[in-house]
């Protein structure tokens, strides 16, 4: 096996939890394959380096092998390698996200009496 379609190879690498989600980055334009963006019909070929934007971050890599079949997450993770600098961004990143305080969900139901007050004073209507 010599190429597979971008959205194919994206699914099997488990980038993306479907095909259809594959494709849909490669449309919005969140999968470059060597500086150039891809289409979901684009061939992947051993050696390409591809920049994928999903939701776990941003990933600099480079493809050592193809796949149309989408297998174990570790058999996938040894589909690509990752660049260093990719990885120590990601991490950084991560613990950034962690480092932030998080804001407790308030409370279901209406709002009290109080509560009401309280907003009433934040948009400065009393």
């Amino acid at each position: 096996m010599t190429r597979v379609r971008m959205d194919k190879w994206l699914w099997a690498a488990r980038f993306f939890k479907t095909r259809t989600l594959a494709a849909r980055a490669c449309e919005l334009g969140r999968i470059e394959s060597n500086g150039q963006p891809a289409k979901a019909s684009r061939e992947v070929h051993a050696g390409d380096l591809l920049q994928v934007k999903n939701d776990s971050g941003d990933f600099q890599m480079e493809v050592l092998l193809l796949s149309e079949i989408r297998g174990p997450a570790a058999v996938a993770q040894t589909l690509y390698r990752e660049t260093e600098a990719s990885r120590e961004l990601r991490l950084k990143l991560a613990e950034e996200r962690k480092a932030m305080p998080r804001f407790e969900a308030s409370r279901e139901g209406k709002p009290s009496k109080r509560d009401r007050r309280q907003l009433a004073r934040l948009r400065g209507r009393v």
